[in-house]
């Protein structure tokens, strides 16, 4: 068999995620070196990437980007090549510079977007008509009407769209969702999850503007739930309410948390669920960068889930007493090499352009990926629901959102409408 062809990316996005970059420094956070770029640079050590570009809106942000990648990837890990293509140029501002990006780019190549939530539909849309796969951050879409048009256009062009949802990979959450098939019916879910409020400074020029915490952090719970639950069971009404006071103080007019409550109908046999989705971007500093837990239970049996802490701690003269897991990402090098493929954090994009490289070379279909292995834009309708029916929740001042179907079994949401009393 010949050797599958190098894939060539594009990645939408210079933040956090991307490079570990920002406000001019490292992220104050557990992802200083990033994780987008990182991986890439590592999948062309290993033979799986070749060309590599960069795109963001501000071009005078790159100097100081290369630096710090150079400091935290060139200057860590042996045998990394960090040559990237930059858009827009240095020293210019250019919101629509994606466009000249993607069309550097052709049909096969992959985009990858991390950006905020509001810019994912038109950036995920370039693409996809450039022939490109596209693999987008959750949420993928802020709507439900903007979900079924990307979807749409991604089956017309025959490309791989998915949901970067990483805890799909962490073996905890995959194990859980196993198990969570062999306990009858869905009977309740708790899940929460939080950053710290610093972080409300390192996304202040969106939070509130383009999207809230809720799209931000209960979309991973929800794509938990929605990839769980396939098949056995949809969401029908979500309710939500929220909690302020600690970004308006920051001048940022946005909620500090954001509570989902979710009923659920089990297809199977028509009794009803309930999930529970809390997120928050204002928790102290403690030993975790990011707390995210959860409890499932079915008819015959629970499960309980502590993803921050994984037995693991670590105690450095200097620093703050922390709880790792090195299951997301592997920063510290073995013999002076990157050695985190095996972590999820990297996985979920390795598996991502393996699919996409198998679908080029014909080895498989774009529609073979909708059984769960990947996030597929077709097999995530329910979580979209989900999220718009909570940010619409809260703009009616917590009334209940009840989401629709074409029939007493769909399982592809159709719209969402206030609900009657």
């Amino acid at each position: 068999m010949s050797a599958k062809k190098k894939m060539n990316v594009l990645m939408l996005g210079t933040g956090e995620y991307t490079t570990g970059y920002v406000g001019g420094k490292a992220a104050d956070s557990d992802k200083g070196a990033g994780v987008v770029a990182l991986t890439m640079f590592d999948l062309r050590r290993r033979g799986k990437v070749d060309r590599i570009a960069m795109c963001g809106v501000n071009g005078k942000k790159f100097p100081g980007i290369r630096q710090h990648m150079q400091t935290n990837i060139g200057d860590v890990y042996s045998g990394m090549d960090l040559t990237c293509e930059t858009f827009p140029a240095d020293g210019t501002v250019d919101p629509q510079a994606f466009r000249s990006a993607v069309a550097t780019f052709g049909p096969g190549d992959v985009a990858i977007i991390f950006t905020p939530d509001d810019t994912h539909f038109e950036l995920a849309k370039c693409c996809a008509e450039r022939g490109m796969h596209v693999m987008v951050t959750k949420p993928v879409v802020k709507t439900l009407a903007e979900h079924a048009a990307l979807a749409a256009l991604s089956a017309e062009k025959g490309v791989l769209c998915c949901v970067e949802v990483h805890k799909r990979l962490d073996p905890f959450y995959a194990d859980a969702r196993d198990r969570a098939a062999a306990l009858g019916s869905f009977q309740y879910l708790y899940a929460y999850m939080s950053q710290p409020k610093h972080q409300l400074d390192t996304f202040g020029a969106w939070a509130g503007k383009s999207s809230d915490i809720s799209y931000y952090l209960n979309s991973h719970h929800v794509d938990f739930t929605e990839w769980t639950l396939h098949g056995k069971s949809r969401p029908e009404r979500v309710t939500a309410t929220a909690s302020t006071g600690i970004a308006k103080a920051k001048g940022i007019d946005t909620e500090d948390s954001i509570t989902l409550t979710v009923q659920w109908k089990n297809t199977t046999d028509g009794t009803t669920g309930c999930a529970v989705y809390t997120s928050s971007w204002v928790a102290p500093r403690s030993d975790v960068h990011s707390q995210q837990r959860f409890f499932y239970m079915g008819a015959k049996g629970e499960i309980n889930v502590d993803q921050a802490h994984r037995g693991c701690t670590v105690a450095v003269d200097g620093a703050p007493f922390a709880s790792c897991n090195p299951l997301f990402m592997k920063y510290t090098p073995t013999n002076g090499t990157f050695s985190g493929q095996g972590c999820y954090g990297v996985r979920s994009f390795e598996t991502f352009l393996d699919a996409c490289a198998d679908v080029n070379g014909g080895v498989s279909a774009v529609g073979d990926y909708d059984d769960g292995r990947l996030a597929t834009i077709h097999t995530t309708y329910m979580g979209t629901a989900i999220l718009e029916a909570g940010r619409r929740s809260l703009d009616a001042d917590g009334r209940p959102m009840d989401i629709t179907y074409g029939d007493d079994k769909g399982s592809v949401p159709t719209g969402i409408v206030p609900h009657e009393f």
